[in-house]
């Protein structure tokens, strides 16, 4: 009687178990299938035409192309090309062309590529791409903490040395109204002030008032013969190096003096947009003023100080 109920219950288990497997391998081809189909182009391809892109822009302040009478205006960001182009031909006269310059290494406000000894680094697809590129520089957080902290005193006590010789040299005076180009925080103003020069302010792209105001030093937002004494350590962040020059001679009275201190002897930082093999480019850029001295300095990764003066009789009045 037991072996008969145990023949039994195989007998009957084994059809279920049959069943139970058919409807799994069913089941997964079902769902195999379903998916394939999901996948299929043919499936996609009537809900790509319904596909809309949405397009926001937003309004905010941009100093990258200040004018005289603003030092800054409202733009849709980004800039377009042809709205930065356009802006330049109102505004300034010339043209930077921002749909070939970095790409050829060649601008309308001066072929400095052309200029022996002077390298313009290649890679900036767009004026507004070289900006953001400096941006990402001065608005680092980390950065600005070191600037603002660590660094400030070295910094000042070191601009401070510099100018009290300028002063010496009787190239600077406490009178003299002065502009510190690409100060960022500004510790060479504060340096000019500590020394007795209190008439001196600094332009970068990102203002840190009361020391530093907004303005592109392609096109300072002043009025010519504006300063007599213009300082720079940032030639190498030129993009346009010779409006950058034309712009110190612009805004410098006549007789005034210009000092940059730059980097020969090794290439500057990854930020920079141009590289400097000698003074020779300097001096050809420089068309209206003459060369007052060069010499050796140790200026934070800068090794070369030059010194020009504004001639009297200049193209700029």
């Amino acid at each position: 009687m037991i072996k008969t109920t145990s023949i039994s219950t195989t007998t009957t288990t084994k059809p279920f178990i049959l069943r139970i497997f058919i409807f799994s391998v069913v089941l997964s081809i079902t769902i195999l299938s379903f998916l394939l189909f999901l996948q299929s182009p043919h499936h996609l391809l009537p809900y790509k035409k319904t596909i809309t892109p949405k397009t926001t822009s937003t309004t905010t302040t941009t100093t990258y192309f200040s004018s005289r009478k603003s030092f800054s205006q409202a733009t849709t960001t980004p800039p377009t090309t042809s709205t930065t182009n356009e802006y330049n031909k109102q505004n300034n006269g010339d043209i930077i062309d921002t749909t070939t310059a970095a790409t050829t290494n060649v601008n309308k406000n001066g072929a400095a590529n052309d200029v022996e000894g002077l390298r313009i680094r290649p890679g900036y697809e767009s004026y507004e791409k070289y900006v953001q590129r400096q941006l990402d520089k001065t608005l680092n957080p980390k950065l600005r903490k070191v600037w603002i902290t660590r660094d400030w005193d070295r910094k000042v006590n070191v601009f401070s040395k510099f100018f009290s010789d300028l002063i010496g040299e009787k190239l600077l005076a406490n009178d003299s109204k002065a502009l510190c180009i690409g100060a960022r925080v500004g510790q060479e103003v504060a340096a000019l002030k500590r020394v007795g020069v209190p008439n001196s302010v600094g332009i970068d792209l990102v203002p840190y008032p009361p020391l530093v105001m907004k303005g592109d030093f392609h096109d300072q937002p002043f009025d010519n013969s504006t300063f007599d004494f213009e300082f720079s350590n940032v030639f190498d962040h030129a993009l346009y190096p010779s409006k950058f020059v034309r712009e110190i001679e612009r805004t410098l009275n006549p007789g005034g003096i210009c000092v940059l201190h730059v980097a020969l002897s090794r290439r500057a930082d990854k930020y920079s947009a141009n590289d400097l093999f000698s003074v020779a480019p300097l001096m050809k850029l420089f068309e209206e003023s003459e060369v007052v001295r060069v010499k050796n300095v140790d200026g934070f990764g800068l090794d070369t100080e030059v010194v020009f003066r504004k001639k009297i009789k200049s193209h700029w009045p």
